[in-house]
């Protein structure tokens, strides 16, 4: 029997890791599966965690839990962004060390690379630049959680491992008008602009960004395709401070494509705007996959479908809405 303990099993990735598991329980596999709400164990309460691990003694701890938010959100609430995702991650990490977990995965973001990072962003980026300011407490943080990951490998011999997921959407996203991301802020408002038969919808910047979406699914699949890894295939493709994989399709879309690929998912045909005096963020963010790819792992979920089956669960789950 294997214990795993899914932190942040309500979020958008927790909740489709923990489905994933679920059917493997389905399919046979011996395995327990721990979780705990926010009411239940606050994770940025130390005592708290360092009582629960002690209890519950977990052979595997996803850390799926983290504070996230679009570029409103983060410049609006920086200390909190930083400080939640520190006190999470160091909560987490070092009572799993210290209740003996031996196997600990830890789910980053693409934001830990540099602004100007040269594309696709390889995994040794990271630490050669300035951040992008809008997220750079985030940033900071994930980074940390990387660093600490690798200094109990070397310090411990334990396993701790983490993957860098880009820009992720899907089933249980949020939706919220002012602190969501890209993705699922422009299907809240083309939604509601095509109900309400406006002329047209003004997306932020110049709609020159390019950004790479991963489903929620497809980084699902690759969390536990990363943590299944044998010691030695990890090792050997990964090295003791440079330990993290990016996880991602490879492939990417400028802002102004993904509007109108939303307005056509949502049925709304009016004009798309710019407001070009809203900033635009990184100029691009798109993964250099290939360490996982060469590992055996490729995502299966293109973004059309992607926005079709997400569409379909915001109808059916968000705010009210429902598919008629």
């Amino acid at each position: 029997m294997t214990r795993i303990f899914v932190a942040g099993h309500r979020g958008m990735v927790g909740g489709a890791i923990l489905r994933r598991l679920q059917a493997r329980q389905a399919a046979g596999e011996t395995l327990e599966l721990i979780t705990r709400t926010r009411a239940e164990l606050n994770l940025l309460d130390q005592n708290a965690v360092a009582g629960f691990m002690a209890d519950t003694r977990p052979d595997v701890v996803i850390l799926a839990a983290a504070k996230v938010g679009g570029i409103v959100a983060n410049n609006t609430y920086p200390a909190d962004f930083i400080f939640e995702n520190l006190m999470i991650q160091c909560n987490v990490i070092h009572q799993a060390f210290a209740a003996n977990v031996v196997r600990l995965l830890q789910l980053g973001s693409s934001c830990i690379y540099p602004k100007m990072a040269a594309q696709p962003m390889a995994e040794d980026a990271l630490l050669t630049g300035t951040l992008e300011p809008t997220n750079e407490p985030y940033a900071i943080a994930k980074i940390a959680g990387i660093k600490l990951c690798e200094s109990y490998n070397r310090q411990h011999g334990v396993d701790y491992r983490s993957v860098m997921p880009t820009n992720l959407y899907g089933p249980g996203d949020n939706f919220h008008p002012e602190n969501s991301h890209v993705l699922p802020g422009l299907m809240r408002r083309f939604h509601e602009a095509a109900q309400a038969g406006d002329k047209s919808v003004t997306i932020w910047g110049t709609g020159t960004p390019r950004r790479e979406f991963l489903h929620v699914d497809d980084m699902a699949e690759a969390s536990l395709f990363v943590m299944d890894l044998a010691p030695e295939t990890y090792t050997a493709n990964t090295e003791p401070m440079l330990s993290h994989i990016n996880v991602g399709t490879g492939t990417d879309v400028s802002i102004l494509e993904l509007a109108q690929m939303v307005a056509k998912v949502t049925g709304f045909e009016g004009h798309i705007e710019t407001d070009t005096s809203k900033p635009d963020g990184t100029p691009r963010k798109l993964m250099n996959v290939s360490r996982l790819s060469d590992m055996g792992w490729r995502a299966s979920v293109g973004l059309e479908q992607g926005l079709v089956d997400t569409y379909a669960w915001f109808l059916k789950n968000q705010d009210g809405y429902r598919a008629k």
